[in-house]
């Protein structure tokens, strides 16, 4: 890895992926002020991060608001604390199908109430810039070795502008993707301290989809599984690949349905055109029906499922 070398508000290495952030859902909310209007619509919020060359980039996020002409409005009053960096295969929850009073919204507040990252020196050692060397969120007997500075956004919050300056709802439902860039969001202290500050750099889109991809593998008839590495090869073993047009792959588990056949998912998937395939561990070769790779276009809001059947399968 090459050894970064320090300067002020230096950005990390970027390394774009995808990261659903999606959310759990809450019962139905009020605005904390009365709304102008007597419907409801939907909400959801899905982050993503775009993240360089550190070990670990973790926030306590312990309220999220929706700023709009009827007030304020809370998602989310539970803090949650998650590495950004580990959401490249995964969907967690924060908020999802929240009730939202029909009106316009113009900014998403975050509030972050901790966070840390582990820098790599590029020497073979790592170390941790906290907000606090108390910090709640960091590992166990983690050594902080410096401080990771973040203006005020414990109090006034993250501000982050919604689409268009604003999202209308009208008993619709609405997704918002929210890009946390964790590759340009940290820099170096400009006081020479040897520290870090948290400035993040978020956006906002409208995602109006709530649909996903979806890959199945059944074992055919007459089909023998070969034994590779002293163990019957299993349906288990195979994993399925989404890959975007023009993007970057994202390869999930298979997981078994219960009934003969295995399932892999990839939830909030916005609309576009998509290669999905299966792959096998090394030295095993196989055929399917359909032929894989398959290219799916999946429109807005949709999901789609293709099932893969295998017709042969061999093991060097």
């Amino acid at each position: 890895m090459r050894r970064r070398t320090p300067r002020t508000h230096s950005r990390l290495r970027s390394a774009a992926f995808a990261a659903g952030l999606a959310l759990a859902t809450l019962a139905p909310l009020a605005a904390c002020s009365d709304s102008s209007s007597s419907g409801t619509g939907r909400m959801s919020i899905l982050l993503t991060d775009a993240p360089g060359d550190v070990k670990a980039a973790v926030v306590t996020i312990s309220r999220i608001s929706l700023q709009g002409t009827g007030g304020q409005l809370v998602l989310l009053d539970t803090a949650v604390t998650t590495d950004l960096l580990t959401l490249a295969d995964s969907t967690a929850s924060l908020v999802q199908n929240a009730v939202v009073p029909s009106g316009t919204y113009s900014q998403l507040r975050f509030q972050i109430t901790g966070a840390y990252i582990e820098v790599d020196n590029g020497d073979g050692t790592t170390t941790i810039y906290a907000s606090s060397p108390d910090y709640a969120g960091l590992p166990s007997g983690a050594q902080v070795g410096g401080t990771l500075q973040m203006p005020s956004f414990d109090q006034s919050g993250l501000k982050v502008d919604l689409p268009g300056g604003a999202v209308s709802i009208d008993g619709d439902q609405k997704v918002l993707l929210v890009d946390f860039d964790v590759s340009q969001s940290f820099g170096h202290d400009a006081g020479g301290s040897g520290g870090w500050t948290m400035h993040p750099v978020v956006h906002a889109t409208d995602f109006e989809t709530s649909g996903g991809l979806t890959v199945t593998l059944a074992q055919g008839d007459g089909v023998t599984m070969p034994t590779v590495g002293g163990a019957t090869l299993g349906l288990g073993d195979f994993k399925a690949v989404f890959t975007p047009d023009g993007g970057t792959p994202d390869t999930v588990a298979f997981v078994d349905g219960g009934t003969g056949t295995f399932a892999a998912s990839r939830p909030f998937t916005a609309a576009g055109t998509y290669s999905v395939d299966v792959i096998a561990p090394t030295g095993v070769t196989f055929t399917t029906n359909p032929d894989h790779p398959a290219s799916v276009a999946l429109m807005s809001g949709a999901s789609d499922t293709t099932a893969f059947v295998l017709t042969q399968v061999s093991a060097q």
